[in-house]
């Protein structure tokens, strides 16, 4: 392949980056769609694409929807064991953030709720939602017709209206004091004010860890103030499961305050905090170390701002 045809991928690669990263949700997975779109590129008869951005974006997106309908993925997500990959402010994957769509399009919340929707909803979601394709432009990515476009995203943004119930985005100063108040009531034992600082239907997911089989999942507010007392507990048990006394750290993921557990430079946990009116409206919690392997590099070439708790 020659320098320029070279050139013109690696021109488009962090945007198929970012399409493939929310359509599924993991960044492993978007880097394999992204790097097989490479090899159909190099194969491709390429004087006969007339517009190569609106190639790489057709080919990029039916590989991430095979693998959405692939029976192996159906089976591990329908398992109940998997959540979004948290991905650390800054990475690239992340992608267009200019509008309020383009960030909730990458939540985690959102990405949880894409999961439910069928290939081509989520498809034509993302599209629509993250990236300003027309209709038109997205039935000639997707081989539908405008109208089915246009009926794909309807649902879609329903089922993300109704499953959201949350007012505007939460002001990300305020966040951050929301989510360090709660860190202090969780690690002081505080429980009336732990309560206090969750919304009455706040939800709490888990992986356990890394070590549970299924997602852990909690609802009602003294039911999820229990789980994040337990969780927030340092043991003799869980710094051995560390590797250590981990340092306490509030960053930024998918855009939300999220608490991180770092022992030597390495993030071993991460609770990834959702925000509405001033309040915690959940929490997700990810320790499976294959689900921070991109958070962790990234997190390895950051300038980290001092741990709210030095040895947890």
């Amino acid at each position: 392949m020659d320098s320029a045809a070279i050139d013109r991928f690696e021109a488009s690669r962090g945007r198929l980056a970012s399409l493939a990263y929310r359509l599924l949700g993991s960044a492993a997975d978007a880097e394999d769609a992204v790097q097989d779109t490479f090899l159909r590129w190099q194969a491709a008869d390429r004087e006969r694409v007339e517009v190569p951005e609106a190639w790489l974006t057709k080919v990029t997106t039916n590989l991430c929807l095979d693998r959405l309908r692939s029976a192996q993925v159906r089976h591990e997500r329908a398992a109940g064991a998997w959540l979004p990959e948290p991905l650390l402010e800054g990475d690239p994957m992340l992608g267009p953030a200019d509008t309020f769509e383009q960030r909730e399009s990458v939540s985690l919340a959102v990405l949880t709720i894409l999961e439910r929707l069928s290939p081509a909803e989520r498809a034509v979601y993302v599209l629509r939602e993250a990236f300003s394709y027309s209709h038109a432009e997205i039935a000639g990515i997707l081989g539908i017709t405008e109208s089915a476009s246009q009926q794909h995203v309807h649902r879609a943004r329903i089922r993300v209206a109704a499953e959201r119930r949350r007012g505007g985005e939460a002001d990300p100063g305020s966040a951050r004091r929301v989510v360090e108040e709660f860190l202090a009531a969780a690690t002081s034992g505080r429980t009336e004010r732990l309560v206090a600082l969750l919304t009455d239907d706040v939800t709490a997911v888990s992986d356990g860890a890394g070590l549970a089989t299924r997602l852990l999942r909690y609802k009602t507010r003294e039911r999820v103030a229990s789980y994040v007392r337990a969780g927030f507990k340092p043991t003799p048990a869980k710094r051995r499961l560390a590797g250590g006394s981990p340092a306490i750290h509030i960053a930024l993921v998918n855009g939300s305050p999220a608490v991180l557990a770092v022992v030597d430079g390495r993030v071993v946990g991460a609770v990834a905090f959702e925000v509405s009116d001033g309040k915690v409206a959940s929490l997700r919690g990810i320790a499976a170390a294959d689900r921070l392997a991109r958070l962790n590099e990234a997190w390895r070439q950051h300038e980290p701002e001092a741990p709210v708790i030095n040895a947890w």
